[in-house]
């Protein structure tokens, strides 16, 4: 009887032939390798967008909120959408990473580092809005509960606008937290494996001192339960408080006691929309396919079909109970938003949050890497226009129609939100960059159970032991094709070859990242001493790779000609 066994209907949640160290090496490539030109692209178009919108920020603050349409009736508009909008986003990656950890669901493994990483820039995005509508941000501590000494104001402890701080400020502490634990073992393999003192000293302090010892898997594994019980109840706190700005209010349209499960379900509902989008664009220019897979995409869109399902209850409770009510002015509110003047955003908020996400009940739709694509940004684009709509709508027609008014935004409004874009995607490029995407430590932890080459040992019958056994002879029999001949002939042709009757073999091991396998393999090739190696350059480095298909980068990343030249010299 094989052990670990798993029923057979479980799919693996890591593709390919990987092995443990395959698993360090492709999570470890982004950062250590060199950025390419798409991310360069998308890099320049991120931080085009986030400087026009620093240059807004700055116009509003030099010369006032008047810069955008705001008028005296509609007072919120496209500055708390914006702020709803972003905190929503930043749920669903707490809510991964927490929710499914304490559920013990394997396929958060994959996906958990970048929806934290989401939460995290989401916050930031959400945090400056309060800030910016202020009108004088520098004075942004008078929210908090400080002594008199700093200023004759104290805080209002019935605005629920104070208590949006302490909820944000406490979910950004609490994710960050639950974040960088995470980070640690991953930041140990960096700091492992770099080879400049540089980034070796960085990563260092990063990893606070890990180690890899149980006593430190045991702490690990501890806090991040601890860390997990408490993100999960602010999950729901935070957006039930958001919801508490419009439903504490007397405004028709708004002063409804369904809002906080509403928030929070839209909340769940965009997050993982936006979770989706990162990981589509993270699978494919990182080349994670083998670990972020369809089966990871297909969880998300079921999840996707649900929140968004109950989204649409809500809207029809919305409309039910203005019905309901008796109350004319909360019929005219919901009347107005669907053939008002602004009865094209509410039709997209319905077309976008109502239907679009039913497509995902015919699996052929929710598995397309495409289609999901598609629907993830345009369950977004749903979500931004449901915060419109309940802000702006239940605005702009009052009590007196003498004061009816519309709203138009300027171009400081649609250039400080196209800010915040380009300021969320230029720090999760930059994280893309420096920090792992994927948990490799988690990972590795489910791959005897949940990985493609473990599944076909199981079901063939055999110990996992051999696993090692086939992969070196896999390495043994590429080495020796016919195909890499041409390959072989090139590399020696650069390195020179050797004459085991004037020359004498060097012990390879002594190089930094050739163990005894890699060193046989070498010497299959005719790579035997340090002179050889010390003659290696991109080229070679490629060639060796392309021969050798296993560790790729790994020779160029330890510099094994520089190594080798240094060796070379003390003989």
């Amino acid at each position: 009887m094989a052990s670990h066994y798993e029923a057979p209907i479980r799919k693996p949640l890591v593709l390919g032939d990987k092995g443990y160290h395959d698993v360090t090496v492709d999570i470890a490539a982004p950062v250590e390798g060199r950025a390419n030109k798409q991310w360069w692209i998308v890099f320049s178009i991120a931080l085009l967008a986030f400087l026009w919108g620093i240059g807004c920020i700055i116009y509003t603050i030099s010369t006032g909120i008047g810069t955008w349409g705001l008028n005296k009736t509609v007072g919120w508009a496209w500055d708390i959408t914006n702020f709803v909008w972003w905190v929503g986003i930043g749920h669903a990656g707490t809510l991964i990473s927490a929710v499914l950890l304490l559920f013990r669901q394997k396929w958060r493994m994959a996906i958990n580092r970048s929806a934290e990483a989401m939460t995290i820039f989401s916050v930031v995005q959400a945090g400056l809005f309060p800030l910016i509508h202020m009108g004088r941000p520098w004075l942004g501590y008078w929210t908090l509960p400080i002594p008199n000494q700093f200023g004759s104001l104290w805080v209002n402890f019935n605005s629920p606008l104070l208590w949006d701080v302490f909820a944000i400020s406490t979910y950004l502490s609490v994710s960050l937290v639950f974040w960088w634990t995470g980070l640690l073992p991953d930041f140990a393999m960096i700091r492992d494996r770099a080879v400049k003192p540089f980034q070796k000293k960085i990563y260092s302090l990063l990893s606070f001192g890990w180690s890899g010892r149980a006593k430190d898997w045991q702490r690990f594994e501890e806090v991040s339960l601890v860390l997990a019980g408490l993100a999960t109840p602010l999950v729901l706190s935070v957006h039930t408080i958001v919801s508490f700005d419009f439903a504490t209010s007397v405004i028709p349209g708004w002063h409804t006691t369904i809002f906080p499960p509403y928030f929070v379900a839209g909340a769940v509902f965009s997050g993982f929309a936006m979770v989706n989008t990162l990981l589509i664009i993270m699978r494919k220019v990182c080349n994670l396919e083998a670990y972020i897979t369809i089966q990871h995409i297909e969880l998300m869109n079921i999840v996707i079909m649900i929140t968004g399902s109950i989204v649409g209850c809500a809207y029809i409770t919305e409309l039910f109970m203005a019905w309901y009510s008796g109350v004319e002015y909360e019929q005219y509110a919901f009347l107005n938003r669907a053939t008002g003047p602004y009865w094209w955003a509410y039709w997209a908020m319905m077309t976008c949050n109502v239907f679009s996400p039913q497509f995902m009940w015919f699996k052929k739709l929710r598995t397309s890497i495409m289609f999901s694509f598609f629907i993830s940004i345009v369950v977004n684009i749903g979500m931004w226009f449901e915060r419109f709509v309940i802000i702006v709508t239940s605005l702009h027609r009052d009590y007196l129609p003498s004061s009816w008014t519309m709203f138009s935004p300027t171009f400081v409004d649609i250039g400080i939100f196209i800010g915040t874009i380009g300021f969320f995607f230029v720090l999760f490029l930059l994280y893309a960059r420096t920090f792992p995407v994927i948990a490799q430590a988690e990972v590795k932890s489910i791959l005897k159970s949940s990985g493609e080459r473990y599944k076909k040992l199981r079901e063939a019958g055999e110990p996992s032991y051999k696993i090692e056994r086939r992969a070196t002879a896999t390495v043994e029999t590429k080495v020796t094709d016919a195909d890499s001949d041409d390959n072989i002939s090139n590399l020696l042709g650069s390195l020179g070859t050797f004459d085991a009757a004037t020359d004498v073999a060097d012990d390879l091991k002594e190089i930094k990242g050739v163990g005894p396998e890699m060193e046989k393999t070498l010497n299959k090739i005719g790579i035997f001493t340090f002179g050889q190696v010390s003659k290696m350059t991109g080229k070679e480095y490629d060639l060796l790779d392309a021969i050798v298909e296993k560790f790729p980068g790994r020779a160029q990343r330890d510099d094994w000609a520089g190594q080798a030249k240094k060796l070379n010299k003390k003989k």
